[in-house]
């Protein structure tokens, strides 16, 4: 099948905003704080396996074309308690990333109240998309360009005046596969184009092999830039305890009349990037209802409040840091799942090798495994809870049904 240049340029671009968000503006904090300088070479590695999780993707969603995610391809694959696995860590890490998103908007745009800012932002971007408000390729160009400008400027002023001297360096290189694990929640936004949602018109094969590698590419590049630049002008140490390290950035090198720009850039990329995030939860809850795994009377509305409530309680209980070690951990074993299942997929639905769902596989549970000791730990809990309740409330289903099915019906009175 051809493909035209304006074809890649729009499929990146839709892919984009859902990339751009707490990562690059708020990431550089919690990373630099383990691993200083040491960031920038981890951000290869998480590049590298959010590369292989998007090839994984693609082919499943062509594959099954009408499966919500990757709960869905691992529910058709591996059976019914890995997809529960699977929806368990995918809705946890999307609340984590809500929240890393929404506190990450309230520290740039609403810094003396950031939490009301978070959850105000929640609110709204949910209200949008229950209004039916959608990204389309048109809105996702204007928001890059909005977004990359602003980093462009911050670059510049970061590299165009020397910085003062910092108050030491923080960070080991024993932590560089923790932060690659750590940074991988900045790529995790690629489902934006290699799962679209129904009603969404697919990517064809030839445009994503050739999509995919630019989205990621790309966004390495400006991850690596713009991560160089905060470290050059703050120093790892002043940097992991940055809560909006581009604003210190650009009042560190002396342009503070930028600092604006970045609100708005923080705004867009927030509202953008949380977008995504809701509707993806929102999509594996509304298979968990269609597969029988949750009670099939629940209704759109009812799934869209539980995602807000979930990601309330994420912004109130969760600081920023441990809130992206969470969406990060989190993330990595879906995409382990994810990656597992697509394993087994036939040579037919495969565009890529199988070995790059093997190096998929096998990133994501090195990169899970060695994140920060804290999300770890909640990321575990977690996924057990969320596995055992959804296979609780599927058990307790099944018996009321066999129950109704058994019980004889009452006779009409006055009849024989």
């Amino acid at each position: 099948m051809t493909y035209t240049p304006r074809e890649i340029v729009a499929t990146v671009a839709l892919g984009l905003p859902a990339v751009l968000g707490a990562g690059v503006f708020a990431g550089f904090a919690p990373a630099a704080g383990l691993a200083g300088w040491w960031v920038l070479p981890a951000l290869a590695i998480s590049a590298f396996a959010a590369l292989c999780s998007a090839f994984s993707t693609a082919d499943q969603s062509h594959a099954y074309p009408d499966v919500g995610g990757g709960y869905g391809y691992v529910r058709a694959q591996l059976g019914v308690w890995p997809a529960r696995l699977t929806a368990s860590a995918h809705l946890l890490g999307r609340c984590a990333m809500a929240a890393a998103v929404a506190l990450m908007f309230g520290a740039y745009v609403v810094p003396d109240q950031p939490l009301i800012g978070a959850l105000a932002l929640v609110a709204g971007t949910a209200l949008l998309g229950a209004v039916g408000f959608r990204f389309t390729v048109g809105v996702s160009v204007l928001v890059s360009l909005v977004v990359l400008g602003v980093l462009a400027l911050v670059v510049a002023s970061s590299f165009s005046i020397a910085p003062v001297p910092s108050a030491g360096e923080t960070g080991t290189a024993n932590e560089l596969v923790g932060v690659a694990g750590l940074m991988f929640m900045a790529f995790a936004g690629f489902e934006r184009i290699t799962a679209p949602h129904r009603g969404e018109r697919p990517h064809s094969a030839s445009v994503l092999k050739i999509a995919i590698p630019v989205l990621i590419g790309l966004s390495f590049v400006v991850y690596l830039v713009v991560g160089a630049g905060v470290l050059r002008q703050l120093g790892s140490a002043r940097l992991a305890l940055s809560p909006a390290p581009l604003r210190d950035a650009l009042v560190a090198a002396d342009a503070s009349a930028l600092v604006p720009l970045v609100q708005i850039a923080a705004a867009v990329a927030g509202v953008a990037a949380l977008h995504f995030v809701l509707l993806s939860a929102h999509r594996t809850l509304t298979g968990l209802v269609e597969d029988g795994d949750l009670p099939t009377r629940l209704k759109p509305g009812v799934l869209t409040f539980a995602v807000i409530v979930g990601s309330a309680l994420a912004i109130i209980l969760m600081p920023i840091a441990i809130a992206l070690g969470v969406a990060a951990c989190s993330t990595l074993f879906y995409y382990a799942f994810t990656n597992a299942s697509a394993r087994v997929l036939l040579q037919n639905d495969r565009t890529w090798p199988m070995r790059t769902a093997c190096l998929g596989l096998g990133l994501s549970v090195l990169l899970a495994m060695s994140t920060p000791v804290p999300a770890l730990l909640i990321s575990v809990a977690g996924l057990g809870a969320g596995t055992g309740l959804i296979g609780l409330t599927a058990t307790l289903r099944e018996k009321r049904a066999a129950s109704r099915q058994h019980t004889p019906q009452a006779r009409t009175p006055g009849r024989s």
